[in-house]
């Protein structure tokens, strides 16, 4: 009988397991490397970052593209003229957009371009969070480095060799948590380790790591739990971290899993998958 017993709660506890892997809800194709997925919840649809090329050149093809909650695509060239679009973020009907060396202001009413910051000096801008007084702080994965929009001015916040080359960003009480890359080598994207998550005080500056190395960490999203989801954009995948910061891996994915987004209401995760040219919806 306790033969039976531990039989039954195993597969109970495996059949639970299984039970919580996101199910695959539909696939949308033809992006032309979707960098970051964004969902507008005044408009009800999700916005695709394209960077449609080199993600460093300055050749004026990049885009975003606006595509329904069911993977409908709605535009697919809504707003043209940027160069290497990557991380974004709304507030108050306006689409913040990273631009390899600028921050770009988008009206969502219009789809119009309406105002550019420049940030010279700046190497690789990419994901983007916004505090609830308005100031908007923006990643440079490739100078290890935080700037910061607040009022008009656009400036290096924090230059710190702790951040390890920071890429995804989101705001959290009273701090910013960052998604690490990892120390690079300088042999292209290579690291010397994998990334962790970091918190980064928005009083003093500090900052200190809350997880162990994951890997080379692109998409951060708040789970609705109090833990986060990240994706690995070298070795393909999303984890999830739980409070204390330990991760689980939930999606096994190939390489190019970028900027994730997550939508905690609906219980949909949104994985643009870079290199395949598509953005994947799944039930988590």
């Amino acid at each position: 009988m306790r033969l039976f017993a531990a039989l039954a709660v195993a597969l109970t506890l495996s059949v639970a397991a299984h039970a919580a892997e996101p199910a695959k809800l539909w696939e949308a194709t033809g992006f032309q490397l979707p960098e970051s997925v964004l969902f507008d919840a005044a408009k009800n649809v999700l916005y695709v970052s394209n960077i449609n090329a080199d993600p460093v050149a300055k050749d004026g093809n990049g885009y975003i593209s606006k595509l329904s909650v069911e993977g409908k695509l709605v535009t697919e060239k809504w707003v043209t003229g940027l160069d290497a679009p990557k991380g974004m973020a709304l507030a108050k009907g306006r689409l913040y957009v990273s631009d390899i060396d600028r921050l770009v202001v988008i009206d969502v009413q219009t789809g119009k371009i309406t105002k550019t910051y420049n940030a010279p000096g700046a190497k690789f801008l990419n994901d983007i969070a916004i505090d609830a007084d308005g100031a908007v702080y923006v990643s440079d994965m490739m100078d290890s480095a935080i700037w910061r929009l607040k009022g008009t001015r656009f400036e290096k916040w924090l230059a710190d060799p702790q951040l390890e080359n920071p890429n995804g960003l989101r705001i959290d009480n009273g701090r910013l948590v960052v998604a690490a890359w990892g120390p690079m080598t300088g042999d292209g994207f290579a690291t010397s380790k994998p990334g962790p998550l970091k918190a980064v005080s928005l009083a003093d500056r500090m900052v200190r790591d809350i997880s162990p190395p994951i890997g080379n960490l692109d998409g951060l999203e708040p789970d609705g739990k109090g833990g986060w989801l990240v994706s690995d954009w070298m070795k393909g995948g999303v984890f999830s971290l739980d409070r204390k910061g330990t991760p689980t891996k939930i999606l096994t994915l190939s390489q190019g899993s970028a900027d994730i987004g997550y939508v905690p209401e609906q219980k949909l995760l949104l994985v643009p998958m870079m290199l395949d040219g598509k953005v994947v919806a799944y039930r988590y």
